[in-house]
């Protein structure tokens, strides 16, 4: 049996991704920071809470790091923690790099002290790119230009995970994912706050869907076909860099069209722009370019954003249903 540690196991992907080793027969601990607001009710939503062993740790403690992988003794270690919101990192730009930033040196610090045979993961984002017109498609060849602290962050991160492989030969695998969502995503990204607010308009308790620019392009897939790519990457012979992506690209605007039309609604009667939700610097189209993952690691996404996008809708109406339910 093999073990897995991961961090950031409460959120979306380490959700599915502790799912996905289970399934495969691995022994799964995931860190957990108990001052941290996150809550379990993902893995609960996925009935595999008790089937994982949280242990207590805090990216930002690399003392902590070291003891969580004394204890689990993980084959593969996978650090998808992180302050993941890119609009917050304006806000709390800090935080964001010690988390996002520093928080991967101390795992790798950790695996380095511990057992530098550990194959490690480092999740590292498109955002790192900051979508340069002069590159409209982004592979592992494409220079980076992070327009956020987040990106900044993730790409000190991002390097120092190439910096431990070439100075101490530890397996590190790197995977520039594109925007992947799901049912689980948190209510503050855009795709969740547009199928949340779909499903409370056709279920008559919100009235309207206020967003920043909607002609922003992204590459979307799901969050459960994105995990089994970073599954991969470790069972292969050497680490490497892997784009992880759908390869379309779609307006916020289409998005919104889409998940309107699901539930058979015309979004332009409903979606109002406002200005607070603007960035200080807008990152106008992330285009994923997966032809590597596909030719190495023999990956595809297999969810369209249609099914993606009605899959989220339909969660949600389910959610507020029950909350109305419940409410009575």
């Amino acid at each position: 049996m093999k073990t897995a540690l991961i961090t950031g196991i409460t959120g979306q992907d380490g959700a599915y991704l502790a799912q996905l080793l289970l399934d495969k027969g691995y022994k799964v601990y995931g860190l957990l920071a108990r001052r941290a607001t996150a809550t379990t009710w993902r893995l609960e939503y996925l009935d595999i809470l008790d089937k994982v062993e949280l242990l207590e740790g805090d990216l930002t403690d690399v003392t902590s790091i070291i003891r969580a992988v004394e204890e689990a003794k993980p084959d593969e270690f996978y650090n998808l923690g992180a302050q993941s919101f890119v609009g917050t990192s304006w806000k709390q730009p800090q935080l964001t790099a010690q988390s996002t930033g520093l928080g991967a040196l101390n795992c790798l610090e950790a695996i380095r002290i511990v057992n530098p045979k550990i194959k490690f993961y480092q999740a590292s984002t498109s955002e790192m790119f900051g979508g340069m017109p002069e590159y409209p498609l982004q592979s592992e060849a494409t220079p980076f230009h992070p327009r956020s602290p987040y990106g900044v962050a993730k790409l000190f991160a991002h390097w120092s995970t190439i910096n431990y492989r070439e100075s101490y030969d530890i397996f590190g695998c790197c995977g520039i994912l594109f925007n992947h969502e799901s049912p689980l995503r948190g209510i503050e990204f855009v795709t969740r706050k547009v199928t949340d607010a779909v499903a409370r308009i056709k279920l008559g308790v919100q009235k309207d869907l206020h967003l920043g620019n909607i002609d922003a392009k992204r590459d979307w897939g799901f969050a459960g076909d994105y995990v089994e790519a970073m599954w991969l990457m470790l069972q292969q012979e050497n680490p490497d860099v892997y784009v992880v992506a759908t390869g379309r690209t779609t307006t916020v605007r289409d998005m919104c069209r889409i998940a309107f039309e699901h539930v058979g609604l015309d979004y332009e009667k409903y979606v109002v722009i406002d200005p607070r939700f603007y960035r200080p610097a807008e990152v106008d189209l992330l285009l994923g370019d997966p032809a590597k993952a596909k030719e190495k690691l023999g990956w595809t996404a297999k969810t369209s954003l249609e099914e993606l996008i009605n899959m989220m809708v339909d969660a949600d109406i389910r959610r507020v249903e029950k909350e109305l339910v419940q409410a009575r």
